[in-house]
């Protein structure tokens, strides 16, 4: 019989600019869990597998965008072995820049989240590591908002580009959290998917 991992992963999906990344900096700061980028796990530019749009530029919304196995395989060895190497990647030029180690330490759980987080749910089911996984939600206007101010301070793209996307993505929305619910991961805003977040690590209000 295998046994049950000291670690388990909470899985922090949903539209991007959602507020993920401020849930799971607020679950680390509360409560010391370390966390993972998912989308730091995104195909190089070079890659003949990454699919494309207009222009040439990489379609990051696309599931074969992402390198599933090896976000996964990260967070595996992240809860069995306390630390892990993970890629540092730079959107704007479309490669992996650098590597970051992550640690564990003594956390109980550990925190993953990116727009496909949901996808990593079966598999870290699978391997007994799967402690919750939510697919964070709010208004799509103000989803929108915050996902557009944030690409142009980040020189992500092209206005433009980052102009339709943000569109796209707003009206894909609804369709965009269907999928991840049937995924497994549970619709919530952000301070609902903290309250459960808090109790199922066993942590009291």
């Amino acid at each position: 019989m295998t046994e049950r991992p000291a670690r388990q992963v909470i899985l922090l999906s949903g539209p991007s600019g959602a507020g993920k990344t401020r849930l799971a900096r607020r679950l680390s700061d509360q409560h010391g869990w370390p966390v993972v980028r998912l989308d730091d796990f995104y195909k190089d530019g070079h890659d003949p597998s990454l699919p494309m749009i207009e222009k040439g530029l990489p379609d990051w919304d696309h599931l074969d965008s992402f390198d599933l196995d090896s976000a996964v395989d990260a967070l595996d060895g992240l809860c069995r072995t306390g630390s892990v190497d993970v890629p540092i990647y730079d959107i704007s030029t479309s490669r992996v820049t650098g590597r970051a180690t992550v640690s564990a330490h003594d956390a109980p759980v550990i925190v993953a989240e990116g727009i496909f987080a949901a996808h990593a749910a079966a598999p870290l089911r699978e391997r007994g590591l799967l402690g919750a996984a939510y697919c964070i939600r709010q208004n799509r206007w103000l989803t929108f908002a915050r996902r557009f101010l944030r690409d142009l301070a980040e020189h992500r793209k092209p206005p433009l580009v980052l102009l339709r996307r943000g569109l796209r993505l707003c009206g894909a929305e609804p369709r965009i959290i269907t999928e991840q619910a049937a995924l497994g991961a549970r619709p919530m805003t952000p301070p609902q998917a903290e309250a459960d977040a808090r109790r199922c690590a066993g942590i009291n209000s």
